[in-house]
């Protein structure tokens, strides 16, 4: 069984989420997601739409996904370590040191590839659609 794994904060669902999983998908034949901790979301993002728990349901609910994990607040890399993936897929716009990741596959002894998608679906950005949501808001 070829295992692929993925991560992201996934705070609205939205089609370019599902495009990006299904490409993932295709690289194996298990995908885990791994979910952002609501600690690195909000250190990240500045703020939270859904908890983590919440989070890991929905995703755990699209046709793509095997299975969802949250991710560690203070290392990112214990789920890897603890999944040793196939496949590491990206997205277009995450901002990854892939060197790094390597360097960690390597000492940890993990034979796994990174893939990126390198492409966006459409025009879809989960926070275009926030930004979208507070102007309506501003505007009532």
């Amino acid at each position: 069984m070829r295992k692929v794994l993925v991560g992201g904060t996934f705070n609205v669902i939205h089609p370019g989420h599902i495009f990006f999983l299904g490409k993932a998908r295709e690289y194996g034949d298990h995908l885990t997601v791994v979910v952002a901790s609501d600690a690195t979301v909000l250190r990240e993002k500045g703020f939270l739409v859904f908890s983590s728990e919440e989070r890991a349901e929905i995703v755990g609910n699209l046709k793509h996904v095997d299975d969802v994990v949250v991710g560690d607040e203070e290392d990112m890399m214990k789920v890897v370590e603890e999944e040793r993936p196939d496949v590491i897929v990206l997205g277009y716009d995450q901002k990854f040191d892939v060197k790094g990741l390597e360097s960690f596959l390597k000492e940890k002894g993990i034979k796994c590839k990174i893939v990126r998608i390198g492409q966006k679906y459409k025009d879809y950005s989960t926070s275009e659609i926030i930004r979208g949501i507070k102007e309506m808001e501003i505007d009532r």
